[in-house]
């Protein structure tokens, strides 16, 4: 996930109503006056040093696409020296450790991916130079797995336990084609999840140094195409008025280049990739192109991605009909799928993470972008997803850095958060809505 680059700032706003804020911050300010909340928030930041050794670590275990199942065991057991004893790997390659609740109410998952955008065979080995450290998904998203073994470490010193469960989870398949694979066997195994909370990803240096965070509480949604269009081929003379699959392509490229989607909500298209031909005196037998389809909302992304489909299926028509030919043919196939959300933000879900940060002295802006939390929120179950502390750039780039300033602010907002939404014990109700008890 790169969510600076795909954010949509809510304009210079909060979600919140100012009753619904001023209820949270009522409610985190009687979670700070608890002893066990500030032991616990006590901890992170003495736990601080050893999350940036562990995310060395991780980050040096390679987790390429598809690939992720080292990293999972070894984040697996370092939930159970962390405190959990239920850990155990789905049949997608989820790793699941359940803390459970003292009332078995609403069901919250913490969850960072634990894929890397980077191929096999990539050096992973983590750099340092004064201060910063450069390595292939230090900050995407090891920092998020660590952000997650801190906090567990948390409440399990602070003996805090919560009304409702809240299971931590590594998620596979978040980042290009994995296609959120993970996130979605999840929900497809665990309807009765109520709650989500990504981390992933940490601020820029410009946000962190202004004590602000990005919040993803919409999800960008993306569909992402794969067209080849083949033909008889030729010599380009002696089988000249064959129909080409490069001229084809062109054809399509040059239709989806006409097309305007809406600036808002915003909609986008791009032809990352386009391929074909063997030679200059060859009609082409094959072309193909990727093309990347993305936008805010459902229905718009619907509505261009029919009209792609059509450009693409006019462009293979019109090559044939200038050759006075039927030879030349069009496959799609369908590489990516990440919904989109269905409503605007959640009001539990979006008043608890921005409360939090405003806790802790700390600004929040909520927006768009496309992560783990995609699934949840095109289901209609609250999620957002938040930085894990630390800050860094170019994330998905060889030049990947992070520096490790002040780093114990995201798992500050995640336990606090956690403990909202989750509720606890003696002390305070959960915020999320227990789904199956309020039907």
């Amino acid at each position: 996930m790169t969510l600076r680059p795909l954010l949509l700032l809510a304009a210079a706003a909060l979600v919140s109503t100012a009753g619904a804020a001023t209820v949270e911050q009522r409610n985190y300010s009687k979670l700070l006056r608890q002893g066990p909340v500030k032991a616990a928030l006590k901890y992170l930041r003495d736990d601080d040093a050893r999350t940036l050794q562990e995310q060395i670590e991780l980050t040096q275990i390679p987790a390429p696409p598809f690939k992720e199942a080292v990293r999972a065991q070894e984040f697996a057991a370092r939930l159970r020296t962390a405190g959990l004893q239920d850990v155990s790997m789905d049949a997608a390659g989820n790793v699941i450790g359940k803390r459970a609740g003292t009332k078995g109410g609403a069901l919250l998952v913490v969850a960072a991916h634990l894929d890397t955008v980077f191929d096999e065979g990539s050096d992973v080995t983590v750099k340092e130079s004064n201060g910063r450290y450069h390595g292939l998904g230090i900050q995407d998203d090891a920092r998020g797995l660590v952000a997650l073994l801190s906090v567990l470490r948390a409440l399990e010193a602070a003996k805090i336990r919560t009304e409702g469960d809240v299971w931590f989870v590594g998620t596979v398949g978040e980042e290009a084609l994995g296609n959120l694979r993970g996130v979605k066997a999840l929900f497809a195994a665990h309807p009765g999840i109520d709650g989500f909370i990504s981390v992933d990803g940490v601020d820029s240096p410009e946000d962190a140094a202004a004590g602000r965070s990005h919040v993803v509480t919409q999800a960008t949604g993306s569909r992402r195409w794969e067209f080849r269009f083949s033909g008889p081929g030729g010599h380009s003379f002696g089988n000249f008025g064959n129909p080409s699959a490069v001229h084809a392509l062109g054809r399509a490229i040059a239709a989806i280049s006409d097309l305007k989607p809406p600036a808002d909500p915003k909609t986008t298209f791009n032809v990352g990739v386009a391929t074909g031909g063997t030679g200059v005196t060859a009609i082409a037998a094959e072309a193909s192109m990727l093309v990347d389809l993305r936008s805010n909302d459902a229905d718009e992304l619907r509505a261009l991605e029919a009209s792609v489909l059509a450009s693409v299926d006019a462009a293979a028509s019109a090559e044939n009909a200038h050759w006075n030919s039927t030879a030349l043919e069009v496959e799609r196939k369908l590489l990516g799928d990440r919904p989109a959300s269905t409503r605007i933000d959640d009001p539990v879900m979006a008043d608890a993470v921005v409360a939090a940060h405003g806790a802790l002295g700390l600004k929040a802006d909520t927006g768009f972008a496309s992560t783990d939390s995609n699934v949840p929120l095109s289901l209609g179950i609250p999620a957002a997803t938040l930085n894990g502390g630390g800050r860094g750039d170019q994330a998905h780039s060889p030049d990947e850095w992070y520096e490790h300033v002040n780093a114990w602010r995201g798992p500050q907002v995640l336990l606090l958060t956690t403990l909202r939404l989750s509720g606890v014990s003696g002390v305070s109700k959960p915020a999320l809505v227990d789904r199956a008890r309020a039907r």
